[in-house]
């Protein structure tokens, strides 16, 4: 795509490339006597305000929607022509920029503009918790649903797998003592239950999650433990997309009908903790269908939870390559 990219040269200098043209110019020169343990770069002023400027100002006239700028650092703030060169460049395409976590002004900006979407990288997903809800009695199935196998794996190890290293803090909540083991074996945080009903499992879950002590979360995905087409990416782009509207509730869909998992903002909490019977969370998204939000599913067996054995098997006979096609 158009614009621009940069690199640090350790010990020498900082290089600006223009995309797609091979030609680039030094923006930045080491300078052993600057202060602080970082590279040390004194900005190149004409090579910024002349080569840089004029790169950006190509990338605004060029054909497409979208250029890239890789990346805005403190070198660039100092030169006013090669800023309102990039601040011309966000207002004639959509710019995929990346922007040097630094309080200084014109950085922080970028990143407040009402019409930008900023991702943290040091903290992607915010502070969401999980929920893996493995609480099912599993009566249709005929018991011991979340250690039964496909493909030579638990079905639980799937909500495990994608679930995995996402969020702020997971726990699985189940009443199955041998499950509980196979997550402790695992490492997962999980809390062996008696409770009867599927409300005093959504409330036990979130307590434990935001009792006393607890660091504050952004929200709560409420993940089934029996879905095992449930893909990594889909949860991802549920965390992804609670970063971007943190006042919405987020689920995943297959050709306009949502089902599960489904991510809660912390203003739902209580709402969830005011459940009863046989509710789940599903009942509080429905209160709601103004504030849904869906990604969409790969296809429509990755929303298929496993209620029976004939489920089970009916997976266990696809080939997984074809789970998704």
């Amino acid at each position: 795509m158009p614009g621009v990219t940069t690199w640090a040269e350790a010990g020498r200098a900082v290089w600006l490339e223009e995309n797609g043209r091979g030609l680039r110019a030094a923006v930045g020169r080491f300078d052993p006597g600057l202060p602080g343990p970082e590279r040390r770069m004194r900005p190149v002023d004409e090579a910024l305000r002349g080569f840089g400027a004029a790169a950006l100002a190509r990338a605004a006239a060029a054909a497409g929607q979208w250029a890239v700028v890789d990346e805005v650092g403190y070198l660039e703030t100092g030169c006013p022509p090669y800023r309102e060169a990039l601040l011309a460049l966000f207002a004639q395409k959509r710019v995929l920029a990346v922007v040097r976590k630094q309080a200084q002004p014109f950085l922080q900006g970028l990143c407040r503009r009402p019409d930008a979407y900023c991702l943290d990288l040091d903290a992607p997903y915010g502070r969401l918790g999980c929920v893996i809800m493995a609480s099912g009695q599993g009566r249709r199935f005929g018991g011991g649903k979340l250690l039964a196998p496909l493909h030579g794996r638990p079905l639980l190890q799937y909500a495990l797998d994608a679930t995995e290293g996402l969020f702020a803090r997971r726990l699985v909540l189940t009443r199955d003592r041998a499950a509980a083991a196979y997550c402790e074996r695992q490492g997962a945080e999980v809390l062996l239950h008696s409770l009867p009903t599927r409300s005093e499992a959504v409330r036990l879950g979130l307590a434990a999650l935001t009792g006393a002590g607890a660091p504050p979360l952004d929200g709560c995905l409420f993940c089934p433990a029996d879905q095992p087409l449930l893909r990594r990416q889909t949860v991802e782009a549920l965390a992804l997309g609670a970063a971007c509207a943190p006042g919405e509730i987020w689920r995943p869909a297959w050709q306009g009908r949502a089902g599960a998992p489904v991510l809660f903002p912390v203003w739902a909490f209580g709402e969830l903790c005011a459940l009863t019977g046989s509710e789940g969370g599903g009942a509080v998204a429905r209160r709601y269908p103004q504030r849904l939000r869906c990604v969409p599913a790969a296809s429509a067996l990755e929303l298929f939870d496993v209620d029976r054995r004939e489920d089970l098997a009916r997976l266990e006979a696809l080939p997984p390559e074809k789970y998704y096609t």
